[in-house]
């Protein structure tokens, strides 16, 4: 079964990846059958960590190939990656603005308390907005691999997809359980909860599919991927794991994240 995955096609390679990505969405989601609500000091410490660990692939898996595939093909490796680091985080800047002036907008008409199913349904947006490029990231680096260029290697762009799912189990429980408290039966919010997630494997099949037919757009795809990732850890997992009282400790898992992601990408990579 693993040789088969290995010798496959780099598309179904991605969507094989992209489906596992979604899978840990849904483990995530499933703790609502299980649980409440979480502790905090756990949901935080798994958002840090996560947080590390997608600092570490933003690089290692993602700009540094970036830069050396550009140099391989004769690009001004620096400006490739600065256009496509800065348009993926100005990308979901833009949407967090879009999605912060609907939110205020529809609370100024609602102020006596009624608007708690439509944040619940802002939550799912805010978190697929973030999946998709994400799965984008994992669709670009499996695609790479169809090249044979310098940085690009399945391990890396397993691990990518590792460090992605590790973030998209609190993901998973963090739409599903505030709809359980709302009101929500289990079963529905965990429906919505793994919903969030779905999307990983449609974009991921399409990066995947871009790379292999354009190859002059790799570079810029990975370099693109790389800082929509950068925003979401900066945006929103270290800022909610910071809330903890424990900031240290959070910080902590933090480090701990960064340092098992870069030993496991230049040990295997």
């Amino acid at each position: 079964m693993l040789d088969f995955l290995i010798n496959s096609n780099h598309v179904f390679q991605a969507l094989i990846a992209t489906l596992f990505t979604w899978g840990i969405t849904l483990l995530g989601a499933g703790l609502v059958f299980f649980f409440k609500k979480i502790k905090k000091n756990i949901m935080d410490a798994m958002l840090g960590f996560a947080a590390g660990v997608m600092i570490a692939a933003s690089f290692w898996s993602l700009l540094s190939p970036a830069i050396e595939m550009a140099e391989n093909l004769n690009m001004i490796a620096w400006l490739i990656a600065f256009l496509g680091f800065m348009t993926g985080g100005v990308l979901l800047f833009i949407g967090d603005k879009v999605f912060n002036y609907f939110d205020k907008k529809y609370s100024k008409k609602n102020k006596q308390g009624k608007n708690s199913f439509k944040r619940c349904l802002m939550l799912i947006f805010s978190i697929t907005l973030h999946n998709i490029p994400e799965g984008l990231a994992v669709g670009v680096a499996f695609g790479s691999l169809g090249y044979g260029l310098e940085g690009a290697n399945l391990s890396a762009a397993c691990l990518l997809a590792l460090g992605i799912g590790l973030q998209n189990f609190p993901e998973g429980t963090a739409v599903s359980v505030p709809l359980r408290r709302e009101g929500f039966s289990r079963k529905k919010a965990f429906f919505w909860g793994q919903l969030s997630g779905i999307v990983e494997p449609i974009s991921g099949v399409i990066g995947a599919l871009l790379v292999s037919k354009v190859q002059m757009l790799l570079p810029f795809l990975l370099s693109f991927a790389a800082g929509a990732m950068i925003y979401v850890v900066v945006q929103e997992l270290i800022p909610e794991s910071q809330t903890n009282k424990r900031k240290d400790l959070m910080a902590l898992f933090t480090l701990i994240g960064f340092s098992i992601m870069m030993i496991l990408d230049v040990a295997l990579g």
